[in-house]
């Protein structure tokens, strides 16, 4: 089932992205990404820094999981965190 909510940027992925935030409408983290990915394709570095970066979904971290096991949830936020100096 389709869920809404917002996703996140920080750091190099809000640069990438060229906002802090957006909208999402997907059941699972990869579902979200993949639209995120398509709606930002002009820009490759996009895709490049999502590689590198963690995920918290409603405040839990994603971790090694796999993204299509994720679920997402109404009014649920992907906070999604690029490597950061010294932590």
């Amino acid at each position: 089932m389709t869920t809404t909510g917002t996703v996140r940027y920080w750091a190099a992925a809000k640069a990438a992205a060229g906002t802090a935030e957006e909208p999402y409408a997907a059941a699972t983290l990869a579902e979200a990404l993949d639209a995120a990915r398509t709606a930002h394709a002009a820009n490759p570095e996009f895709a490049r820094v999502l590689l590198r970066c963690s995920f918290l979904v409603d405040g839990v971290q994603v971790g090694t999981r796999n993204h299509a096991d994720v679920p997402l949830a109404q009014g649920g936020t992907v906070e999604v965190l690029p490597p950061f100096a010294g932590g």
